[in-house]
């Protein structure tokens, strides 16, 4: 009987190692879809832009572009994009914040596009960083009129961003409380907060921020269930706010244009009227 159950504990622990060692080595393959490459500029798309390049702290060369609005603006909107593409697939979102009389500046992260490297949850966090300083210290934008804005994974690598800097204000759509938390939904009979190395735990950091908050979420989110999106509400500090959308994970901001623009209007000219 002993046996037995010795031998059926050491089946176990194989079987478990043997699933810990295929998260950890596909671990990376779960949580990044990037595309290398660009399909088509700004230019291409009828838009002005600036195609800069900047350096990481640890010597991570990144493509990121400058679009400024088609009207003078001093607002400026950093924008962290999602998990899968690169900044080649959000023109219609960058239609919708040009016509609310912003410059953008979407990046890719290592790994994405043109830049170089492969992305890591620590690599994204000083990718982040990187175009914070290039827009503050070379471009000159005061930090209160940039708003940095996160749209899935990157709500989580905005968050981190802003618990160490200052921004006019934080937007985050369709965002989630915790790599670990979202994996252990995926795969609710292995444990997940002990298995993965990432950890995205934005839950954690949120109420670091010093910057007014928007978080923009559907309950139709395939991916993220609205409780993502009320536990990271609770967990900020005050000024906050949730407008909930509607439409799936990605194309919610389409599917609810005028909630999404008018939470958008409201939210980042609310102290900069012009």
């Amino acid at each position: 009987m002993l046996k037995s159950i010795a031998r059926f504990m050491i089946f176990a622990l194989v079987i478990f190692a043997a699933i810990a060692l295929w998260v950890r080595l596909n671990e990376p393959r779960l949580i990044y879809f990037p595309q290398r490459g660009i399909d088509i500029t700004p230019q291409q798309h009828g838009m002005k832009y600036e195609n800069v390049w900047l350096n990481t702290s640890d010597g991570v060369r990144l493509n990121g572009w400058f679009m400024p609005a088609k009207h003078a603006s001093d607002l400026t909107v950093l924008l962290l994009h999602g998990n899968a593409g690169n900044i080649s697939h959000r023109f219609a979102k960058y239609t919708i914040l040009h016509g609310l009389r912003l410059d953008i500046f979407a990046l890719d992260y290592r790994g994405y596009g043109d830049s170089e490297g492969e992305p890591d949850e620590a690599g994204l966090y000083l990718d982040a960083r990187a175009a914070y300083r290039y827009l503050v210290e070379q471009r000159g934008i005061d930090p209160q009129k940039l708003f940095v804005y996160g749209e899935s994974l990157g709500t989580a690598v905005a968050v981190d961003l802003l618990s160490e800097v200052d921004a006019g204000g934080l937007i985050l759509e369709a965002g989630f409380t915790s790599a670990t938390d979202v994996g252990q939904e995926m795969y609710p009979f292995l444990p997940m907060h002990w298995l993965m190395q990432s950890r995205f735990d934005t839950q954690s950091k949120i109420g670091r921020i010093k910057a007014p908050l928007l978080i923009l979420h559907s309950r139709e989110d395939e991916f993220f269930p609205m409780q993502h999106a009320q536990k990271l509400l609770a967990a900020a500090p005050e000024p906050k706010q949730l407008v909930e959308l509607h439409g799936g994970h990605n194309d919610a901001f389409l599917q609810s244009t005028g909630i999404y623009q008018n939470a958008l209007l409201r939210f980042i000219h609310r102290e900069h009227q012009p």
